[in-house]
């Protein structure tokens, strides 16, 4: 049985049980195209259209539930309202 490696600057790496692996994105982050996509987004250009309009989930705004905008580049890992969308 091989093992997993874990590496801790990976923020998508599982960092221990009972952790979920992170996503590069906030499991929050939504946006038309977002909708339209069928997958887990991977890339900024996955939630992005030529409007660039996205929102929190849990607010319905432009704002997140830590008082920030939202973005791809904002909605990710080591935000204090991140949450994986690997999570559940």
């Amino acid at each position: 049985m091989a093992s997993e490696r874990i590496d801790p600057n990976d923020p998508t790496s599982n960092s221990g049980a009972g952790s979920p692996m992170q996503s590069p994105f906030c499991g929050s982050l939504r946006s038309k195209k977002f909708f339209m996509l069928g997958v887990l987004a991977t890339q900024a250009e996955d939630y992005l259209d030529a409007s660039n309009h996205c929102w929190c989930r849990e607010t319905q705004q432009v704002i997140g539930m830590d008082g920030g905008r939202v973005s791809p580049e904002r909605c990710a890992p080591g935000r204090s309202c991140y949450r994986s969308a690997l999570g559940g």
